[in-house]
């Protein structure tokens, strides 16, 4: 198996017809059609379910798509950082991260080094925290930001303390609006939209004690824009950190923060004893220098 025939195949998927990804590659029908039959062979699975001319991914297509994608974004960035190896930096690096007020802080690293290093892209992925760990451990994401609890066996990193707070969130007209603060008590019986991911739902398990069962969970989200849309449209409360909300339309949707007041931890993070690029190694460098001066 090969780059080109990954390509190949992938051109075939999206187009979801033989003829429309041969013009597309500007190859000939049949010769797309034996090489993509020549790496079923290869396989030994069927990749295509073909209905007449209609074609559609098999489950074994389906798991080739996505690993194809992985194997050819890896491709790309291993290239990007070959060619900044020597000389002049440039390349790309990519950064994974949640909906998180450090975003901020990830801003004004990303400001200084872009000023340094022009032509060095950065690629922001928004995924949860186990999308980003994973991808992270896999090669392709560079540096990770997450919101603590969060394993960092593997990696190195620096911890930013108190960078969120937690809050909920409300249509302007809600009674909870005209509150300062919002307790345990104002959350009771309402319908609340919690964070998807385990270890972030146990702070609001400590935070509510005892009356942690009777509280009426009535959707859970892993980012919290789409919980704010439910919230806008009176679904319910979104319980989490400030994040990207707190750059929402204040028409649409209101802020306040708990009492007793919960703060998060976030850390950036990048993989352990291992080559970087770089324009990578540089980044790292920025997000120490920056800390540093944080400390100061």
């Amino acid at each position: 198996m090969d780059f080109r025939i990954l390509r190949y195949f992938l051109t075939v998927a999206r187009e979801q017809s033989f003829t429309k990804a041969a013009e597309q590659l500007h190859i000939t029908q049949p010769t797309l059609s034996r090489q993509l039959a020549a790496l079923e062979e290869e396989l030994g699975v069927s990749l295509f379910a073909r209905s007449g001319r209609n074609i559609t991914l098999t489950e074994e297509g389906i798991l080739l798509k996505r690993r194809a994608l992985e194997i050819l974004e890896l491709e790309e960035k291993t290239l990007d950082e070959l060619k900044g190896s020597e000389g002049i930096v440039e390349g790309s690096i990519t950064i994974g991260c949640g909906e998180f007020c450090v975003v901020e802080t990830l801003a004004q690293i990303c400001k200084g080094y872009q000023q340094k290093y022009p032509l060095v892209q950065i690629a922001l992925h928004t995924a949860t925290a186990d999308t980003i760990y994973e991808m992270m451990n896999k090669g392709l994401v560079d540096i990770g930001l997450f919101m603590e609890p969060v394993d960092t066996q593997g990696f190195d990193h620096i911890r930013i303390m108190g960078s969120d707070h937690w809050v909920v969130g409300m249509r302007p007209e809600d009674p909870l609006a005209a509150k300062e603060y919002v307790t345990k008590q104002d959350l009771l019986g309402k319908p609340l939209i919690l964070p998807e991911r385990a270890g972030v739902q146990s702070e609001l398990v400590n935070w509510f004690g005892k009356d942690y069962n009777k509280i009426h969970i009535a959707f859970t989200s892993n980012l919290g824009t789409n919980a704010g849309v439910m919230a806008a449209n009176g679904l319910g409360y979104p319980v989490s950190i400030e994040g990207a909300a707190r750059y929402w339309r204040e028409d649409l949707l209101v802020q306040r923060r708990l009492y007793q007041s919960i703060t998060a931890n976030t850390v950036i993070a990048w993989r352990r004893n291992i080559p970087n690029s770089k324009a990578l190694s540089k980044f790292i460098d920025e997000i120490n220098a920056f800390e540093a001066l944080r400390s100061i």
